[in-house]
This record gives structure tokens, C-alpha cells and sequence, in this order.
């Protein structure tokens, strides 16, 4: 496999988050992670559902700072897409961007924090055990369990920054209505903030139903994995999160494409299972802040890419919602060499120089500029 394909399959895998999936490594070498788990007993779900116990699992780098009061006063919640975990924020083009000396979340300075969220990673989720009697969760209960995760088990009363991507950035926009004096900043990447509809809606829908068309799914009772359902939803992640214009630079003969297709199936079919695809894909139907957006205070800096699939430019719903924040700005990033469709949210080189600026502008307690 040639590099240009390593770089599209990475891309390609963290489209939605999906971690772990490609031949790109993690650069935890460079860092000092700790992992944890954070237990909520009786966690109560919006469907009227309760688990006894619901897990978050976590992991942190740096450490925290204090101030004269014992407040942590350094912490960045990181928050990632859906199908992935936090430690699809440690793959180079991310870590390797962000948090080394001198870097715009130099972990000398900052205490970043990474959950898994519900359904993912190794926080409590379907194929725990439970299948599809696990309780149906929505993007309500997750940012009330990082909530949970943040102040009560870490001990952060206030956050210098929330930023996160694709599911995460809808998860951003929910923290600073729901918590708008949570705070000092927040950084949506690749997102629009309004319910689930059009044809964002009917690519996860189209995933759910190929799963439970297979006839190996068995209501979500299978022996082994439905390999077709699978390798279908797979084909969908493919297209919602591609870049054409990348795409067509990097796979520019048949060969090529059939060659890529493969290997991509090969490596990421077997890393996925079907309960839990479906319960994540599902998660985003409770998702609305469209009527709250004037209750988000804090500075924010709101980045999409123009090649994005799942939240297109010309739907012009990002240019029509941005004034309604009181301190925000929006930034479309313009298709070039360092985009990559709907994952540019985790290539960092793309839009870290708007991070930097947020940082400086909210340090000052006033809203950020445009360049």
C-alpha cells in the first residue's frame, strides 16, 4: 500500500471517529497517559431506561493545575466522533499537532481529558453483553455523563476549553447551553447545530437497516457477526466520509479505488460490531440545540471543511445559525491539500491556527476575531 493510501485510509477511519481502524499508530510513546474509569450508579437514561451501573472510561494527559482556591484551572475535554474513543485524539496528525512543547495544547500547560463515551470504546456499551436490551441512549445522556465524568470525577468545576468533532462537536454545542458558564471556550469541528435530518439522516439510517436486513443479525442476537450488514455500513462510511477531490488525486485508475476498497473492508469490517454501530448511528435522533444557541456565552471558534459530505457548505445552514452566538464565529475551511472531507476535524494542521487565536482571545475574556 503506498503512503497516499495509508494517508486516505486514516482519513477514512476517522471519519466518524472510528479509531484504531487504520495502520497509522497512536504516538503514545511521547506522552504519559492515564487511564481510568469512572462508574455512575443508577445512571438514569431520558428513555426512562436505568443502568445499575453505567462505565466511562477515560484517559488524561498532563497534569492539573491549581489556583489559590484549589481550582483545577488547566482542563480541555476532548470529545470525540461517533463509533470512536478517546484515542483517536492521540494518532499523529492530532497529538502530533497539538500537544507537544510549545504546541497549542502543550501538555506542560494543559490537563487534557479524553472519555469514551457511552456505547463506545471501553465505556459501557451493547456488546458488553446486553445487545439490544441495552438501554437507548441519545446524545442528552452522554454530555450529562462526561458532565458526571468532569466535575465529579475529576474534580473540574470549570473547563478552559470544550472542543470536539463530528459527534463531538454536537456534543460542544449542547455543553455550552446546557452549562454556559462551564467554560473559558468552545471548538466545534465538522457539525451543523440542528436535528438530524436530510440526507445526514438517511446515510445513518440506511446503515441501521442493512444491518438488521441481514439475516445473520437475528434481532441482534447473533453468534458471529453479520459480515454483509457490515461490510454495507462500511461501504456508507466510505461515502460520507470521503473527499472527492482527494479521493480522485489518490485513487486515480480503477485499480487503485478496487485495491483501496478492499483493504479498507479487510481491515475495518472485522473491528466493528453490529449492536454497536446501530446504537451509535441512532444515538443523534434526540439531538436539537437550534432553539438554544443564544444561551451559548462563552467563546467559540465553529470550523467545517467545504468538502464535508455530512454537513455540505451550500446547505447554507451554518452561515444563517453563526449570529445568533453571541461570541462566536464561524470558519469554513476552502478544499485544498490539507483537507480531508469530513475528517479534516482530526488533521490538526488544517484549522490549529484558529485554536491558538481562541485560546489568546479567551484568555482575555473577549470574543474571538477574524483573522
Amino acid at each position: 500500500m503506498t503512503l497516499k493510501l495509508i494517508s486516505l485510509a486514516c482519513t477514512l477511519a476517522l471519519v466518524l471517529g472510528f479509531a484504531g481502524l487504520s495502520r497509522a499508530q497512536p504516538a503514545t510513546a511521547e506522552y504519559a497517559i492515564h487511564e481510568g474509569d469512572f462508574t455512575i450508579p443508577d445512571f438514569h437514561f431520558v428513555s426512562g431506561e436505568t443502568l445499575p451501573k453505567l462505565r466511562l472510561h477515560y484517559m488524561t494527559l498532563g497534569s492539573p493545575a491549581r489556583d489559590a482556591s484549589g481550582a483545577i484551572t488547566n482542563a480541555v475535554l476532548i470529545l470525540h466522533g461517533t463509533g470512536g474513543s478517546g484515542k483517536q485524539f492521540l494518532s499523529p496528525q492530532f497529538a502530533g499537532e497539538l500537544y507537544g512543547p510549545g504546541q497549542p495544547l502543550d501538555i506542560r500547560r494543559y490537563y487534557i481529558i479524553l472519555p469514551d463515551d457511552i456505547g463506545h470504546g471501553a465505556s459501557s456499551k451493547p456488546s458488553d453483553g446486553m445487545r439490544m436490551a441495552f438501554p437507548r441512549y441519545g446524545y442528552g445522556d452522554m454530555v450529562e455523563a462526561e458532565h458526571d465524568l468532569t466535575t465529579r470525577g475529576l474534580g473540574v468545576a470549570r473547563l478552559r476549553l470544550v472542543m470536539g468533532t463530528s459527534m463531538g462537536c454536537m456534543h460542544t454545542f449542547l455543553w455550552g447551553e446546557r452549562w454556559p458558564a462551564g467554560m473559558d471556550a468552545l471548538m466545534p469541528l465538522a457539525c451543523l447545530p440542528i436535528a438530524i435530518a436530510g440526507r445526514n439522516r438517511l446515510w445513518r439510517t440506511m446503515i441501521v437497516n442493512a444491518i438488521e436486513a441481514d439475516p445473520a443479525w437475528m434481532g441482534g442476537a447473533y453468534a458471529s457477526e453479520p459480515r454483509e450488514g457490515l461490510i454495507a455500513a462500511a461501504d456508507m462510511l466510505i461515502i460520507a466520509g470521503g473527499a472527492p477531490v482527494r479521493m480522485q488525486k489518490e485513487l486515480p485508475t480503477a485499480k487503485d479505488a478496487d485495491v483501496f476498497l478492499n483493504n479498507y473492508l479487510a481491515r475495518v469490517v472485522p473491528h466493528l460490531d453490529a449492536d454497536d454501530l446501530i446504537y451509535q448511528v441512532k444515538s443523534s435522533s434526540d439531538y436539537d440545540p437550534s432553539a438554544d444557541l443564544e444561551k451559548i456565552v462563552a467563546p467559540m471558534t465553529w470550523i467545517n471543511s467545504a468538502d464535508d459530505f455530512i454537513n455540505p457548505p451550500e446547505l447554507g445552514i451554518a452561515q444563517r445559525e453563526a449570529p445568533r452566538l453571541s461570541r462566536g464565529r464561524f470558519v469554513l475551511l476552502p478544499i485544498s491539500d490539507a483537507t480531508h472531507g469530513h475528517g479534516t476535524h482530526t488533521w490538526a494542521a488544517a484549522w490549529k491556527t484558529y485554536l491558538v487565536e481562541l485560546l489568546k482571545e479567551s484568555e482575555r475574556g473577549l470574543p474571538a476575531r477574524d483573522p
